[in-house]
């Protein structure tokens, strides 16, 4: 009788060599594939810069308007997207315009892979824009020349598509409060508004946890950046913004981000190299592009307050937009706090009610892990989040004006389930974990004192003795720059690992996944990892400490004067309007329409969730019924923000009015049954929701009694 046996449980020593030999032989490949990698990160990062940094969009495209052209010419350009050819795009689909953050880097994060934004919106037959940049700016161009540019690439978009409603507009990160300003100033060629991890409040977040605040404090404000410039010989390079960046996650820059290519470079290399295109394409602002971002956004914070101002002398008040407003953002998200994307909305209109008698609609979405650049990047993200709220892009006109949240969750079948629950502000401010913004305002004032200081006795010494070479020459010398060019084919050191990379590929043995010296490997990763972190959180915590050292001194407030108790207390709705007298008038005028809407906005307004279903009955009365078919989406929605203002200015007269504006009975049998079908559409009603219906029924039925 046959017996076999195994070695390695008679001689354990005998497998411990067999799984060391194996790992050896893969860590060398490993590493040396790894090293391929690199030298093509670097040598990638030479030939785009001798391109001149194009766009890393994965699609075709082309140039329709250069900003170069205009007449207060910019480094903007208006592209469109090639749609594929099996693409039959309606001429009435609304147009998705995008804008990329220019925060360090180059366009094409929004359609970087066929999974991504502008994949999404083609798939869901919409036209689809971007406005791209080239890597210098013209010279003395302001970002307000860049907003106005930016109005006439919308202009010229909307003439292309007559048929179609207004462009929805995109802005990712930084973009996001460009399109704020552009939707703000121009709300009559603007549509619906996506802000992904876009900062619109700077002095918000959560204290320790985003540290990123308080470096303009413990920094002087924000004459460093007008120093940049001006040893920039006039330029602000980028590569100081994504350093700033990196910096933030040390754990992930100096390892995590490395070993998981190393780990798994076998199918990692394509997706590592396409995303460090772009991370890599170091960009550049004008001088007065970078004093504004750091004057007036990030240490002043005039944007939400509504103290921004235009060479004309106008200001640019957010509560003037009109279209719905998406805000997305994750509590993963270090460099965007959630606080930061949605805080705004506190301070501009004041409650909730202002919100509504203003007839506008803002949703927020809120990711519980994702990271900054995954919002953008992530393929799961794109395929869940983003995909639904383009999805919901023609039907949230037909929201109620308020406050949501929205929700999705997952279905078995792969599909999710959709809902906009209404809130409140209260649930914002559940977000924050702070102490307050008074210690920024300090910031803010003692920045303008250096700033003054430097312009004054530096700057004009410094632009003096600084040339293009001299400029030229710390480009080149910048630490990622350098990293770059060592790390590349320039160095004669990696012609051997480009020769021999090819043939590894070829004899490649990885070691099995339960290798004991890889599990070993794994776990001294997570270890180097933790220590990272641990840096990282007691680098934050000191700069927390010292920062709230310094201007959470008493001292400042006998420096700057006011009084400390009341800046605190002093919360959001400075700018709160009362009734306006003019809807008051308008409760009895109207006909069939006017009514009509008037129920169904009294009912959304008792409603504290709405799914996609109750917006598809909405969508496809308005486009049925014979009351409201002649009237366009814009009427229709402008008549829904009226009665929403009207109601909310005296809520018992208008519904008591409603039976004067249907008159006949054949037009208040018809509203009945609009009211009792719009119930029927919903997976549940509250008894506020049952006893408005009911009362509704009632008015229309006695005024039909007594005619």
């Amino acid at each position: 009788m046959e017996t076999s046996f195994n070695v390695k449980e008679i001689y354990p020593l005998w497998g411990w060599m067999e799984e060391a030999l194996e790992y050896s032989v893969d860590t060398f490949q490993r590493l040396m594939l790894y090293t391929d990698v690199i030298r093509q990160q670097g040598t990638d990062f030479i030939e785009e810069n001798d391109k001149g940094l194009p766009p890393v969009l994965d699609f075709d495209y082309q140039v329709i308007f250069d900003g170069r052209d205009l007449d207060r010419p910019v480094n903007y350009s208006l592209a469109r997207i090639m749609p594929e050819d099996d693409w039959d795009i309606p001429e009435e689909s609304r147009p998705i315009i995008i804008i990329d953050p220019r925060a360090g880097h180059g366009p094409g994060v929004g359609g970087l892979k066929k999974e991504s934004e502008v994949g999404l919106a083609m798939k869901k037959k919409h036209p689809v824009y971007f406005m791209i940049f080239s890597q210098f700016p013209v010279p003395g161009q302001t970002l307000e020349d860049v907003a106005e540019a930016e109005v006439q690439f919308i202009e010229v978009v909307r003439r292309f598509h007559p048929k179609a409603e207004k462009p929805a507009v995109i802005g990712n990160c930084q973009a996001g409060w460009a399109a704020a300003l552009i939707a703000a100033d121009r709300p009559d060629i603007t549509g619906p508004l996506f802000l992904n991890g876009s900062p619109l409040s700077y002095w918000a977040g959560k204290d320790v946890r985003n540290p990123i605040r308080y470096k303009g404090g413990l920094l002087g404000g924000i004459w460093p950046a007008s120093l940049s410039a001006d040893l920039g010989n006039g330029y602000f390079d980028g590569a100081n913004l994504v350093k700033n960046f990196e910096d933030l996650n040390p754990a992930n820059t100096w390892w995590k981000k490395r070993y998981n290519l190393y780990a798994h470079v076998d199918d990692e290399a394509e997706r590592f190299l396409r995303f460090e295109k772009w991370w890599n394409g170091f960009f550049f602002l004008s001088k007065e592009e970078i004093r504004f971002i750091t004057r007036d956004l990030f240490v002043g914070n005039k944007l939400e307050t509504g103290d921004i101002t235009f060479r004309d002398g106008r200001n640019v008040d957010l509560k003037q937009m009109r279209d719905p407003i998406f805000v997305f953002a994750s509590d993963g998200d270090n460099i965007t706090a959630p606080q930061q994307a949605l805080n705004w909305v506190m301070r501009v209109w004041g409650s909730v009610d202002e919100i509504k008698r203003n007839g506008q609609v803002i949703i927020y979405l809120l990711h519980k892990d994702i990271g900054h650049l995954g919002i953008f990047v992530s393929s799961k993200v794109i395929n869940r989040e983003h995909h639904e709220m383009i999805g919901h892009v023609d039907l949230v006109d037909y929201l109620a004006p308020g406050l949501y949240e929205m929700i999705i969750e997952d279905r078995e079948d792969g599909e999710f389930d959709v809902r906009f629950e209404a809130r409140e502000f209260e649930d914002i401010r559940d977000l924050n974990e702070t102490r307050g913004e008074l210690e920024f305002k300090y910031v803010s004032r003692i920045s303008e004192l250096n700033d003054h200081a430097y312009r004054t006795l530096v700057s004009p010494w410094l632009r003096m003795l600084t040339t293009e070479f001299s400029a030229e020459l710390l480009r080149r010398l910048h630490p990622l720059r350098m990293e770059r060019y060592l790390f590349s084919d320039m160095n004669p050191l990696f012609i051997p690992v480009k020769a021999f990379a090819p043939y590894i590929r070829k004899t490649r043995m990885p070691v099995a996944a339960d290798n004991m010296f890889r599990n070993v490997e794994r776990a001294l990763s997570v270890s180097i990892a933790s220590i990272l972190d641990y840096y990282r959180d007691m680098r934050d915590l000191t700069h927390y400490q010292m920062f709230y050292l310094l201007y959470g001194n008493p001292a400042m407030a006998l420096i700057f004067g006011g009084d400390e108790r009341k800046e605190r207390e002093a919360g959001a709705g400075v700018r709160m309007r009362g009734h306006r007298p003019e809807l008051i008038g308008k409760i009895g005028e109207g006909s069939m329409a006017e009514g009509l809407i008037r129920c169904l906005t009294a009912m959304s307004f008792k409603k504290k969730t709405s799914y996609k279903n109750q917006l598809i009955f909405i969508k496809k009365l308005v486009d049925s019924s014979q009351h409201l078919v002649n009237l366009d989406k814009q009427a229709v929605k402008k008549l829904i923000n009226e009665q929403a203002a009207i109601l909310k200015a005296d809520y018992e007269r208008a519904i008591d009015a409603i039976p004067t504006l249907i008159t006949s009975p054949e037009d208040r049998l018809v509203a009945c049954h609009i009211l009792k079908l719009s119930v029927e559409h919903q997976a549940s009603v509250t008894s506020e929701e049952k006893a408005l219906l009911s009362k509704l029924l009632r008015l229309l039925h006695d005024r039909q009694t007594l005619d």
